[in-house]
């Protein structure tokens, strides 16, 4: 069955259950599903058809949720945009997926006017009242037809293409299919117990893979109910957490540490979460303990995973957290992983090799890069470019990006064993480690460390605590104090702005 497929059914079996509840408004299964075909009748007559390409560029919403769903009814491709991106990157993701039909929020309508010239763009329709002519708004494309589409789409007609994070260079479009992802929505239902009573809060942006199709995706499919927010902020994610019951919550490290920072975080009644998420980046252990004493569980999950993979990878469960936290985890449910050489052959524990994954919900391809796909997927692995090792009884830890190992008086650091440690002092709240150019060394072991509110960081007291924990080569040279650090929407510090910033102040 289409994914689209599922919500109809649950329409039909929990008509009257709470599906979404979004900045006050809320939708029945059947009222959710009358909305979607509304709007899927509305994308027909305007003539899109099955396989072209429907961009969207909004913050989380009921309306993000509605028009993904209507465009997976009538066999079309979404294609999610990062709201964050500039005009002429988002040019360069419709130009590449040939977007067809965008639909975006009001506040970046000027981005995408900018962004859809010289594109194959026919209409872009906006959450609100556009300010250009040329636009439509989204309430003009809906009509009064609540029945399903009679559009024939099967499970392996293409849904998505996620466009990768792009931290280094123009980011690439994995393409999947219906039933990709409802394999990726499977695994989580899987591996962490997630049922049809399950109450979400989705604060991570919708536009990412792992709110989109490991939860919204996995959520609808089962009949849960989805409590929507448009943007983060710790204290209204605490109130929601307590007001509406939440089961489940996953979010990203920073919204862990954010939470935590919280003067009163105690005094919210949490008791409701059955088991807390992370991932998209890593999340230190210390921080780990924090969050769990903060829920009062050590139900927590780490979903080690990229995007390629629908998201997907590895996971360190609640049993796994109790003698291996820090480490990744074991490979998924219908998934495999390794950790390879360069000659791919599986490496011995302790050493560090190359994360490869195989699986059902890997992508097919990156759409219209025949060359980059076939330098990714290799004889029905997928080489992630992590660098890992790999434990006696299988765990697999992610240790650094290959491009973001440091390589110091001949010496391999990696930046996560740092940085875990510089997490563990009382007064860093967040820290990266990157490698900048040193005459002697070849390249320096620097820290760039965010302060906690109101605290003073002494760079010689920080780097005599890292001795106390670190070889000596692995200490960082230098330290610098910033006011925040620079991160894409899915949480992941981009290391290369540090590195370009920190290189142009050397200079």
């Amino acid at each position: 069955m289409n994914i689209g497929g599922y919500l109809a059914q649950n329409a039909r079996k929990f008509a009257n259950k709470l599906a979404i509840e979004c900045e006050g408004r809320t939708y029945t299964y059947q009222q959710f599903n009358e909305e979607v075909n509304r709007l899927a009748h509305g994308l027909l007559e305007l003539g899109v058809k099955k396989g072209e390409k429907v961009a969207l560029m909004m913050k989380n919403s009921d309306h993000f949720v509605f028009t993904f769903f209507a465009a997976a009814k009538i066999g079309a491709v979404v294609v999610p945009v990062n709201f964050r991106l500039t005009s002429l990157e988002v040019h360069y993701i419709l130009q590449q997926s040939h977007t067809k039909v965008v639909f975006c929020d009001t506040e970046f309508e000027q981005t995408m006017d900018a962004a859809k010239k010289d594109t194959e763009v026919k209409q872009v329709i906006i959450i609100g009242q556009p300010q250009s002519a040329e636009n439509r708004p989204y309430n003009e494309i809906r009509t009064e037809k609540t029945s399903d589409p009679e559009i024939n789409v099967l499970d392996t007609d293409d849904l998505e293409i996620l466009y990768t994070s792009g931290t280094t260079g123009r980011p690439k479009g994995a393409l999947f299919d219906h039933e990709r992802i409802f394999k990726v929505g499977l695994t989580m239902m899987i591996s962490m117990g997630i049922g049809t009573k399950e109450r979400f809060l989705h604060i991570a942006p919708l536009f990412h893979s792992a709110q989109l199709n490991l939860f919204l995706i996995s959520g609808v499919v089962l009949g849960a109910t989805h409590i929507i927010h448009r943007d983060f902020h710790p204290v209204k994610t605490l109130q929601a957490i307590q007001e509406h019951k939440i089961t489940h919550f996953f979010g990203v490290p920073a919204m862990f540490n954010f939470m935590l920072q919280v003067p009163n975080a105690g005094d919210y009644d949490l008791s409701s979460i059955v088991r807390c998420g992370y991932g998209a980046a890593p999340m230190p252990p210390e921080l780990v303990k924090k969050s769990m004493a903060l829920f009062k569980t050590d139900q927590f999950y780490n979903l080690c995973g990229l995007t390629e993979a629908g998201p997907g990878g590895i996971l360190l469960d609640p049993e796994g957290h109790k003698n291996h936290l820090g480490k990744g985890g074991k490979a998924a449910f219908l998934t495999e992983a390794r950790v390879v050489n360069e000659e791919g052959q599986d490496i011995q524990p302790g050493s560090v090799g190359e994360f490869i994954l195989q699986g059902e919900s890997i992508m097919k391809e990156y759409y219209e890069k025949p060359e980059e796909t076939k330098k990714t997927l290799k004889n029905g692995w997928l080489y992630t470019g992590d660098l890992a090792t790999i434990d006696e009884e299988g765990y697999i830890t992610l240790v650094d990006r290959k491009k973001d190992m440091i390589i110091s008086g001949g010496e391999n650091v990696y930046s996560i064993e740092v940085e875990e440690i510089l997490y563990e002092h009382p007064q860093v709240l967040e820290a990266a480690i990157i490698g900048l150019p040193d005459e002697v060394w070849g390249e320096a072991v620097c820290a760039v460390v965010v302060p906690k509110e109101g605290q003073t960081i002494d760079e010689d007291e920080l780097k005599a605590f890292c001795r106390q924990k670190l070889a000596g080569y692995k200490v960082p040279r230098k330290i610098f104090i910033e006011a925040q650090l620079p991160r894409n929407a899915s949480g992941k510090i981009l290391k290369y702005q540090l590195r370009q910033k920190l290189n142009e102040v050397k200079a």
